[in-house]
């Protein structure tokens, strides 16, 4: 378990390593700055997502204790809204999230319903234990680069690197520490790797009723669109796929690929001040001494996290 006092002490490391004050954990020169600006990213948001269910713990945890199918707009903006605090946030903000968020998931407590994997039926689950937590930090560094390569130029190796590098200080603000993760991207790479053929990642029935609400959405004009399930399936391996029931056509498959090699074409056109999410330009126009956001970021703010600033200290 990652107790608040493992928390603080990881957010102290945090702290002395930041960028500073106003840049927050990151800052511009950051890769972790690059990649995660981009729209495009959310592409690999469905994935991210099965392969977290695929955990037994977390699929557990989702269907328990989230209100993902009452509010599954407000579960969003939610989410993106401590992510982006943490990666574009001030430094203070940014630990504040923090702190909430580990706040949040000390409640997240319970029992597996049945016997799934390796876990036996009435095995007990925590939101804040360390292997679940890795996991779910795994699948967002590796979501983000998977997606990022398929639309816009590859990253180097020494761009990987670094990358991972500045991934194991964002996994700082779960309280997870150096010990906690892999050293280096060959041995995230070989982690994540691992993971996926190992039964530690089995779907449960709750796993893949958590994944058919979602992707049959909640309102009709919630439902992704066929291009999006069938993206999303085709990105996991094909054990997780047949595991959540998922049957990809070749309607399916060329509805994917038509979709891919449209945002290849179009995406790197999108306008900036369109492309890149609010909370990054908010970002920007704070390091600038812009007190002022202009319309598009407030709008774009909005629509990532249902508010027109993610800096809290700015609406007082």
């Amino acid at each position: 378990m990652v107790s608040e006092r493992d928390l603080e002490a990881a957010l102290e490391s945090v702290r002395d390593r930041a960028a500073g004050a106003a840049e927050g954990i990151f800052g511009p020169a950051s890769i972790t700055w690059q990649i995660d600006r981009e729209a495009v990213i959310f592409l690999g948001a469905g994935r991210a997502l099965l392969l977290q269910l695929a955990h037994p713990w977390v699929a557990a945890a989702v269907a328990e204790h989230s209100r993902t199918f009452a509010d599954p707009i407000g579960r969003f903006h939610r989410t993106f809204d401590v992510v982006f605090t943490m990666v574009f946030g001030s430094l203070d903000n940014a630990l504040v999230a923090a702190r909430h968020l580990h706040h949040r998931h000390t409640a997240i407590v319970g029992y597996l319903p049945e016997a799934i994997g390796p876990y036996a039926s009435g095995s007990p689950y925590r939101a804040n234990e360390v292997a679940a937590l890795r996991w779910v930090h795994a699948t967002l560094v590796d979501t983000a680069l998977i997606v990022h390569d398929l639309i816009l130029p590859p990253l180097s190796v020494e761009e990987r690197e670094r990358y991972w590098a500045e991934s194991r200080l964002f996994a700082a603000l779960f309280g997870l520490t150096s010990a906690d993760l892999p050293t280096d991207w060959d041995s995230f790479a070989t982690y994540t790797a691992a993971m996926m053929q190992s039964d530690t990642l089995s779907v449960s029935a709750a796993a893949r009723e958590v994944a058919r609400q979602i992707f049959a959405g909640g309102r009709p004009w919630l439902r992704p669109p066929r291009w999006y399930r069938a993206l999303s399936a085709q990105l996991l391996p094909d054990r997780l796929r047949a595991g959540f029931g998922f049957v990809l056509d070749e309607g399916d498959k060329k509805a994917a690929e038509r979709a891919l090699a449209w945002t290849r074409r179009l995406y790197p056109k999108i306008p900036t001040r369109l492309r890149y999410v609010g909370p990054y330009q908010e970002a920007q126009a704070r390091l600038q001494g812009r007190p002022q956001l202009g319309w598009a970021t407030r709008c774009l703010n909005r629509a990532w996290i249902g508010r027109p600033q993610l800096d809290h200290r700015r609406n007082r």
